[in-house]
């Protein structure tokens, strides 16, 4: 018995995965986490009428989801101002870039992004043999104009940008990104991942231009909507674009509880709200600590905040591993020089507590590991 016949592509990739879970880590720990602050999930949960919902719906999880999402569509054609034929829902933005990227590339197209920009996308331009071009950020922004001129450059089929930035949480304005789709280069489609964008300032996200065959944007109820573990994701482009997924996507792939929950979240602004001023008050109380604590904290248009620790990406490797074991549970970033950084998301107060104790400790021990 041999066992299956791998593709040479599949059989070539290395065995990884863009991100660790911090359950896997507490498994290889052996304990759990004190404070879960590196996934950037929002410890506030979701809205009180979306579990309800959930819970509401429970009973009916014999069936299977409305393959269309129609009732989710709806609401959320009418919240934005567009057409339904410009929504497509899939199972967070990871699930719908890995339909995007199966829609679009083969082996050996080329794709833009940005060295140590969102890995899980890379992840799926691998995994359907595309080749990654990569530039630099600039100033710890993205480079609109670097990621244009690359692409224009190698003949991209995709070029990538988050706006709000992940890792480093930086923001572009409403201009820029509109610029950049501008110029966005004939047969390239621009990826606008706006995972963060409910929690940026006003002025951060262009005007919906849904019909635009040039940029398809992508939203999720992960983050501002404290539904990360519902996976429910939205894209939002071009009517023949966004029905081309239905030739790729998992038809089933989304729960009537998902469908539900999103549903009625959507519909309690009042508790979005709340959520994004619990965010910010957490975010100023990051940045307070870091600064005790003579470390630099990045501006932050998202739940988290990179800090600069000043030193190299050894020292912010050695801090990682310290508040591990004091367990409080952060990320950072993989690439240099982005990874002198560590990243912290938002948690509640009793969460910072412990953060604000741990902190100092494991700065002292990495300084010994990295004098």
């Amino acid at each position: 018995m041999t066992g299956p016949r791998y593709t040479p592509l599949i059989a070539s990739l290395p065995a990884t995965v863009p991100f660790v879970g911090p359950e896997v880590q507490e498994r290889a720990l052996g304990h759990s986490f004190k404070a879960r602050l590196g996934a950037n999930e929002n410890v506030f949960g979701p809205s009180p009428k979306a579990i309800k919902a959930m819970q509401d719906t429970a009973s009916e999880t014999w069936m299977y989801g409305d393959s269309a999402s129609h009732d989710l569509r709806c609401a959320l054609a009418a919240h934005h101002g567009i057409s339904m034929d410009n929504i497509v829902i899939g199972a967070g933005i990871d699930g719908l870039l890995g339909s995007l990227v199966r829609m679009t590339v083969t082996s050996g197209d080329k794709v833009v992004t940005s060295t140590g920009a969102y890995p899980t996308f890379n992840y799926h331009v691998n995994g359907f043999g595309g080749e990654l071009v990569q530039v630099p950020y600039k100033n710890d922004l993205e480079d609109p104009d670097a990621l244009i001129a690359k692409a224009c450059e190698v003949n991209a089929k995709l070029v990538y940008i988050a706006n709000p930035d992940n890792p480093m949480g930086t923001w572009h304005s409403a201009d820029v990104i509109s610029d950049m789709i501008k110029r966005v280069p004939d047969g390239c489609l621009l990826v606008l991942d706006e995972a963060y964008v409910e929690f940026a300032p006003t002025g951060t996200a262009p005007r919906m231009q849904p019909d635009d065959p040039r940029v398809i944007r992508m939203r999720t109820f992960s983050k501002a909507y404290g539904m990360a573990g519902a996976r429910v994701g939205m894209a939002i482009g071009h009517p023949k674009l966004i029905a081309n997924f239905a030739k790729v996507r998992d038809h089933f792939g989304m729960s009537r509880v998902s469908q539900a929950g999103a549903l009625a979240a959507l519909q309690d602004q009042d508790y979005l709200q709340q959520t994004q001023q619990n965010v910010a008050d957490a975010r100023n109380r990051i940045i307070d600590i870091a600064r005790q604590n003579g470390l630099t904290p990045l501006p932050s248009a998202t739940n988290f905040v990179t800090i600069d620790c000043g030193q190299t990406g050894d020292f912010a490797r050695a801090i990682v591993a310290e508040m591990t074991a004091l367990g409080i549970f952060i990320r950072m970033p993989f690439v240099t020089p982005q990874d002198r950084c560590i990243r912290i998301s938002a948690g509640t107060p009793a969460d910072l507590d412990l953060l604000e104790t741990a902190l100092p400790k494991a700065l002292a021990a990495a300084r010994i590991k990295c004098p």
